[in-house]
């Protein structure tokens, strides 16, 4: 069972400068609300409650300001400081006194995550008892990405970063699920010509033991990185469109926590109060009222 998640939310966001000189990438909005709001949802619909963060040297505060530790969610948050960019891996060796002995979930910061079949795959994923679980997504451009190759049983049987003769369409997203072995896994990687840690030598080490699962978003998923400035504004156009067209708001922490039964509605009222006047706080007013 998986009860603790990792959100890396670090990086120097350089192909987003200017805009991340000041400001952490995570932080910046996608459309009306931080994009660290996004895959903390993603962590909370899985039912993880117990969360780290783990930020750049320095970005703590910055974080803390919009998710504070003290929160109206019914979750804990931790905060960790990563000195560089030294690979994923990095986050489990960075994370090992937050991990202990438990298995973990890691999502990457600048990763998007919707379906309606999400959230059922998620509460199966936590439920690992050995192992790792990873989502795939199909893509149109395999060679930009890890692509993964799966066997009628879901065991993913070869996986290579950015194959120049593709072998499967089915790339390797930002959100994975693992046993405890992970810190140790982590730990023994060596560092790539890039001079970090690669999650594919990581990947590799659970696919030699045939312990590499696969889930797949399906074609009614979306999965989108928001790495460039392009992509981060195709992904904020996608949120509108939908918020505006449907009349809820995805990633509303307060709305998931609530059904989830870990707030009530004082907490809600609270975090009205904590966000101001503005739209999402027009929103859980509504949603408040419509609460029995």
């Amino acid at each position: 069972m998986i009860k603790k998640g990792i959100i890396l939310a670090g990086g120097s966001g350089q192909r987003m400068s200017p805009l991340t000189k000041a400001v952490n990438k995570q932080l910046l909005p996608i459309y009306d609300k931080p994009l660290i709001f996004y895959p903390l949802s993603i962590l909370m619909l899985a039912g993880i409650r117990d969360v780290l963060i783990i930020v750049n040297k320095g970005k703590i505060s910055q974080f803390e300001k919009v998710l504070p530790k003290k929160n109206n969610l019914g979750i804990k948050i931790r905060y960790a400081e990563q000195s560089h960019p030294k690979g994923l891996p990095d986050a489990f060796i960075v994370g090992e006194k937050f991990i202990e002995n438990n298995n973990v979930a890691l999502i990457l910061g600048d990763n998007f995550f919707y379906g309606q079949a999400l959230t059922p795959m998620l509460k199966k994923c936590i439920k690992l008892n050995n192992g790792a679980n990873i989502f795939l997504h199909a893509v149109k451009n395999p060679t930009a990405y890890a692509v993964a190759k799966v066997n009628s049983r879901k065991k993913i049987t070869k996986i290579v970063e950015k194959p120049k003769k593709p072998f499967s369409k089915y790339a390797v997203t930002g959100l994975y699920f693992f046993d405890n072995k992970v810190v140790k896994y982590s730990k023994s990687l060596k560092p790539s010509k890039r001079k970090e840690l690669e999650i594919v030598d990581l990947l590799n080490k659970y696919k030699k033991n045939n312990k590499l699962n696969a889930e797949f978003l399906g074609r009614g998923g979306a999965w989108l990185d928001t790495g460039s400035i392009e992509d981060f504004y195709k992904t904020s156009d996608f949120v509108s469109n939908l918020e505006n067209r449907q009349g809820f708001k995805i990633a509303c922490l307060e709305e998931i926590a609530y059904n989830y039964k870990w707030i009530n509605k004082d907490n809600i009222r609270n975090a009205i109060k904590f966000y101001g006047s503005c739209e999402y706080s027009n929103y859980l007013k509504t949603f408040l009222n419509k609460t029995k």
